[in-house]
């Protein structure tokens, strides 16, 4: 199954069988939607509705993460625009890039480009990364250039990986997102929520805004909202959509 999946990636991407679904991001103050998080579908004519964890491992051993990156970037830019046109509100989309992605030379190059051919400004697309893309020198130059021309980054997942404040300072990223299973255990255990008040404290110390992931509680929203923490997303908000459920959401 691995090797057909592989075998018929290249397929998959001629064919556009990847689409995008959006998932809100709130405002803990307002509690209105700032913006979304796209997040890849592989609609595949054999297996169906594939999810990112079933084929994104697979597309960064095989080199396809690159053209898929690219792939993900028309579909959320072409959505935007096609958001514009049809006078839906139109709020910045966070489109997750790997590290192989930012160590191409020309990676910064492709990305304004590609917000040009669709008429749009560059705040309108937001960048998320992961911890390890801040230990590589070409995808840290990356950074700095996508940041110097307006495009807004998120560090992912934090609180996983090997990383910490001190590699922040290194990389211009404008949002941190806290990793849903530290979110998970707000109420769940008094040792464990004092970790992401922490976090929010130390991000807002460096002017940071903090995102947490994995909301699925009304009692984790009123935590966080107390903790100073200012977006949330998860399926107590919303879960992911397709983007023709997205006008009647708002």
């Amino acid at each position: 199954e691995e090797f057909h999946l592989e075998q018929s990636f290249a397929e998959a991407l001629r064919n556009r069988e990847f689409v995008l679904h959006y998932q809100p991001q709130v405002c803990l103050d307002s509690m209105e939607v700032i913006g979304y998080e796209a997040l890849v579908r592989w609609h595949h004519p054999e297996f169906g509705l594939l999810f990112p964890d079933r084929f994104i491992p697979m597309a960064e051993n095989s080199g396809f993460v690159i053209p898929l990156g690219m792939e993900v970037l028309r579909l959320a830019c072409a959505q935007i625009a096609q958001w514009k046109v049809d006078n839906v509100p139109v709020r910045p989309v966070a489109v997750n890039v790997s590290p192989i992605q930012l160590a191409q030379q020309e990676f910064c190059r492709d990305v304004i480009n590609m917000i040009h051919q669709h008429g749009l400004k560059t705040c309108h697309l937001e960048l998320e990364i992961t911890e390890t893309a801040m230990l590589d020198a070409k995808a840290v130059d990356s950074l700095h250039s996508l940041k110097a021309a307006g495009v807004k980054l998120s560090l992912d997942d934090f609180g996983t990986g090997y990383s910490g404040f001190a590699h922040l300072e290194a990389v211009p990223v404008d949002k941190l997102k806290i990793d849903r299973s530290l979110i998970a255990k707000i109420c769940n255990s008094h040792d464990d929520s004092p970790i992401v008040s922490a976090t929010i404290i130390l991000a807002k110390r460096m002017d940071l805004k903090v995102v947490a992931e994995g909301v699925e509680t009304q009692e984790q929203v009123v935590h966080l909202k107390v903790a100073g923490c200012d977006i949330a997303q998860g399926y107590h908000l919303s879960r992911p959509m397709p983007p023709e459920d997205v006008p009647g959401f708002l």
